[in-house]
């Protein structure tokens, strides 16, 4: 039923998937994707590219946007499209306005935090159980998107500025993805800590596995298979995965018997 703001609905269930062992294999093939895709794209024209991750990235929260609950393809439609657009935006800054990773990652850090507490502050929670009413939803991919630009930087900048190179880079941040998982299991740390804690080392571990697999051993020594193999033996993985999500519903979280409710895009 509608309400005086312009009709709502009580949502079924949150709007993001369980956090699953294939989730996080889901989260870090897409931030592999959308880095070898959005360097190839570059590659070939960067208007091109800006219009097609632009687009891309318009449509896909249009469509999760307009859901009523967690669905696995258009979830990860729009995880992939703020993969691709993100890393858009973090190399723009680099690569047209020259700013260097150092100051490109710092710069992604505080935004990034600048979103968590002002979220914090609004909602009282940042746990994606919460993830039930639409200005939750949009704090959520405003925090996915930033985490996606950060990551690009952060993995730029240990792969150049620091001069580590593609694999060594993955490795240290896969690293230091087990740093919350060990302090969630072993010390008490903050489930919702520990969550977007490694959330963000996802993008910097899968980008840097793709670009060590996609670019050439001059380049940060790759393996040279490219970016547009690597971009579509992931995509290939990706829609494989979804289909099974959403075919056997693995990762859909329990309905919630009262949630605030989302206002309906088709009567707004």
């Amino acid at each position: 039923m509608g309400d005086g703001r312009g009709g709502s609905r009580a949502p079924l269930a949150a709007k993001v998937p369980e956090i699953t062992a294939l989730f996080w294999l889901a989260k870090v093939l897409t931030t592999g994707m959308g880095e070898a895709a959005s360097d190839y794209l570059a590659a070939l024209s960067i208007p091109l590219a800006a219009v097609v991750g632009l687009s891309g990235f318009v449509v896909a929260m249009w469509v999760q946007l307009r859901t009523r609950r967690y669905q696995a393809w258009a979830y990860w439609f729009a995880v992939a499209m703020v993969a691709v657009f993100g890393t858009m935006a973090a190399d723009a800054l680099h690569v047209v306005l020259h700013i260097p990773y150092t100051v490109t990652t710092a710069g992604y850090a505080v935004a990034l935090v600048a979103v968590l507490v002002v979220w914090h502050r609004t909602e009282g929670t940042l746990s994606i159980h919460s993830i039930t009413t639409r200005r939750r939803e949009l704090f959520y991919w405003t925090t996915v998107l930033v985490t996606f630009a950060l990551g690009t930087a952060a993995g730029d900048f240990a792969a150049f500025t620091l001069h580590l190179g593609y694999l060594p880079s993955g490795l240290l941040f896969g690293a230091v993805m087990l740093v919350p998982l060990v302090g969630w299991w072993r010390l008490r740390l903050d489930p919702v800590v520990a969550f977007w804690f490694a959330y963000v080392m996802t993008r910097p571990l899968g980008a840097s596995f793709a670009d060590w697999f996609g670019k050439p051993a001059t380049k940060g020594a790759g393996l040279g298979l490219g970016d547009d193999v690597v971009a579509l033996a992931s995509a290939a993985v990706i829609v494989a995965l979804v289909a099974y999500l959403a075919r056997t519903r693995h990762g859909v979280q329990r309905p919630l018997v009262a949630a605030p409710a989302f206002q309906d895009a088709a009567e707004s």
